[in-house]
């Protein structure tokens, strides 16, 4: 497929993309939560929707990139069973438990810190490098320290009700509640932001290994296959209740197709079709809507309540964000004009 073919609905429609991937990662958000909400082992979760991911990509790796198949030498294949398993299995684990105790809308929010710990993790394993005696690289500090204060603020000061939608807390739908104790909140939220570290650290690693394997789809496809195997013989490890792993006609199944065929199938090809075609600044900018929709929808169903102080967190996670993608587009800039190579690890934030 010629690249003018492959990122033609891009070009023809990109915002109209970008905004259904916001809606798609909303969905996961909002569906995992429900599943797990009722009942569901979140480690289960991980390992159908790997399963389900790994047969949704499949027709992709082979269809798309059959002349690009070179044999994988094993040195390459344990890296990638070695990244597959804290990329993906640790990071889609530690998502789907702590999601149990806290908000769709904390999940959907606490994405808006990626790009800010992607940028971390670049800089300690020596990807990125940046100079705290210029604006851009002042810019991606600042930018960071303010999108984790922001989740911290989201998640633990409260304050006022902001009751648009003139619910009262007896009235929300479990899926929207979140644990009381507030030791299972605090830890809840740190294995959120631990889950998102564990994907930064898979998006920084993604770089040198499409250097070696450019066949984006296989090499996709071999990390969901091995994180399937992974999250399954973990998941059996703890849940030996063979009703648990019964899955029927309802919220569950759902939930597990759609997040990995659409997300994990779809939405990738989407997002690293936006990436090449557009830049990644453009794709990333749009994540804060995300938070937006997934805030709308769970007031909207499940009558969830806000507080003044998640509205100031979102903000500063939102300003944060923004601060990171400004001094990194900034320093594009300066490189362009030095004639300097760009890192990388840009390509995949």
């Amino acid at each position: 497929m010629e690249n003018s073919d492959k990122f033609s609905i891009i070009k023809r429609n990109p915002y109209v993309v970008v905004v259904f991937m916001q809606f798609a990662y909303s969905g996961m958000a909002l569906l995992s939560k429900a599943a797990i909400a009722q009942g569901m082992n979140p480690y289960v979760f991980v390992a159908y929707r790997q399963a389900f991911a790994t047969v949704a990509l499949a027709p992709f790796a082979y269809f798309l990139e059959r002349k690009e198949a070179d044999p994988l030498p094993y040195p390459v294949i344990g890296k990638i069973f070695l990244i597959s398993l804290i990329g993906s299995t640790l990071s889609m684990n530690l998502y789907s438990y702590a999601i149990n105790y806290v908000s769709a809308t904390f999940a959907s929010a606490s994405i808006n810190t990626i790009p800010a710990l992607t940028f971390v993790m670049s800089v300690l394993f020596r990807v990125e490098s940046f100079s705290v005696t210029r604006v851009h690289g002042m810019a991606k500090v600042v930018g960071t320290l303010i999108s984790v204060s922001g989740a911290v603020v989201f998640a633990l000061v409260k304050g006022p009700q902001v009751n648009f939608m003139k619910w009262s807390s007896k009235d929300t739908h479990p899926a929207s509640s979140v644990i009381s104790a507030k030791g299972k909140l605090i830890e809840g939220c740190l294995l959120m932001i631990l889950a998102n570290a564990a994907w930064a650290w898979w998006l920084v690693m993604q770089a040198p290994l499409v250097k070696r394997y450019p066949a984006k789809f296989r090499l996709t496809l071999l990390q969901s296959l091995f994180s399937c195997i992974q999250s399954f013989v973990w998941a059996m490890a703890i849940e030996w209740n063979l009703s648990s792993w019964k899955l029927q006609w309802d919220l569950n199944l759902i939930s597990v197709a759609y997040c990995g065929i659409v997300v994990t199938g779809l939405v990738y090809w989407l997002q690293l079709s936006a990436v090449e075609s557009k830049g990644p600044l453009f794709t990333a900018s749009f994540t804060p809507l995300a938070l937006i929709i997934t805030a709308f929808i769970s007031a909207l169903v499940w009558k969830e309540i806000l507080h003044l102080g998640s509205i100031c967190g979102g903000i500063l996670l939102v300003g944060g964000l923004y601060c990171v993608l400004w001094g990194k587009n900034k320093e594009l800039q300066v490189e362009a004009n030095q004639d300097q190579p760009t890192t990388k690890v840009e390509t995949i934030v």
